[in-house]
């Protein structure tokens, strides 16, 4: 796709310093930056790098851009790049199929109710009683479990699951392989020896939520696994029976919630973080990435650690972590003495 920096510049309402001619056929980290690029600068350090690069132009904002009374380079200037950046990469970005088509392959069962301009790929299957709304795509290999319900355009990226009577708001994303109604993880033990706890809840998936890839949101002992509108889930992620999630919270890759975890509305959690179960996270939190939650945390709370405590205390308890060889040098010397 060959376009000028003025075409990108339309885009994100942005202003340009130098050549607006300069041509654009890709955007492209600094490192992997060509002549026919446009890179990105978020800070001054990586201003410097992309200035030098080999990229055609800089994506940067109005604070960087003033340090540069003549730059090097053609400059597309916004007040934040990220956003604009995110605007940008979608012109790049691959089209979801969108439309009424069946592929020959795909089974549909015949108490199954399907909207209109669904797109059922190679593979796909469509359970009995199970509802599609308008718009949606599944592509290859993904399926739709009996009683199960869709809304209005979304995803189903390849070998999606969604199992019996799970219910997906509209515009939900399931990134390939994501389950959605696993059987959640109960056990009893009797006499000594494992017995199943049926697991006859659902999860429910509100508006806007996306899932990534081979994430896994196991179905209610009895109720509802919830997730809450607009909320993002990584990839490699596990959602445990009964979990609830609030609105626009995001988990980074493998994270761990144990059964009946509670997270409110705007939490942020880092990578490999693990939750010990039926714990209530409150809302605008935010959790270091690989800490381990033990406990309950309050509303506008920032914890990290192992277990997760105050972020500023644990970052007390590593610098004395880190002073303890020095403190035994000088123990072991003072009894020498």
């Amino acid at each position: 796709m060959r376009k000028t920096l003025a075409d990108f510049a339309s885009l994100v309402d942005g202003r340009i310093v130098g050549d607006s001619s300069v041509p654009i056929e890709r955007v492209a980290a600094i490192d992997d930056a060509a002549r026919d690029a446009l890179t990105f600068a978020t800070d001054a350090t990586y201003f410097k790098r992309a200035l030098s690069s080999e990229a055609a132009a800089v994506l940067t904002d109005e604070q960087l851009a003033i340090t540069e009374a003549t730059p090097a380079k053609p400059l597309l200037v916004v007040s934040d790049v990220r956003p604009a950046l995110a605007r940008l990469l979608r012109e790049f970005e691959r089209p979801v199929p969108r439309g009424s088509f069946r592929h020959a392959t795909a089974v549909v069962e015949d108490s199954a109710q399907v909207g209109a301009d669904v797109h059922l790929g190679p593979h796909v299957y469509v359970g009995e009683r199970a509802t599609i709304g308008n718009g949606t795509t599944m592509l290859t290999g993904s399926m739709v479990g009996s009683d199960a319900k869709l809304g209005e355009q979304c995803t189903l990226h390849p070998r999606a699951t969604v199992l019996e009577d799970c219910r997906l708001g509209d515009r939900v994303v399931l990134h390939a392989g994501a389950i959605v109604g696993s059987a959640g993880f109960g056990w009893a033990f009797v006499d000594r020896r494992l017995e199943r706890i049926p697991q006859v809840g659902n999860v429910i998936l509100d508006d806007d939520v996306e899932i990534g890839a081979n994430t896994c949101i196991d179905r209610a002992q009895t109720g509802s696994t919830r997730i809450g509108r607009g909320t993002k889930i990584d990839n490699l992620c596990q959602i445990g029976h009964n979990c609830r999630l609030g609105e626009h919270t995001v988990l980074a890759g493998q994270c761990g919630l144990a059964g009946s975890t509670t997270l409110g509305d705007h939490v942020q959690v880092g990578g490999q973080v693990g939750f010990i179960g039926h714990l209530n996270v409150g809302s605008r939190v935010k959790i270091g990435g690989g800490s381990v939650v033990w406990g309950d945390i309050p509303d506008d709370t920032f914890v990290s650690g192992r277990p997760a405590r105050p972020h500023r205390e644990e970052l007390r308890r590593e610098v004395m972590v880190r002073k303890l060889p020095k403190l035994f040098a000088r123990v072991d010397a003072l009894e020498r003495k």
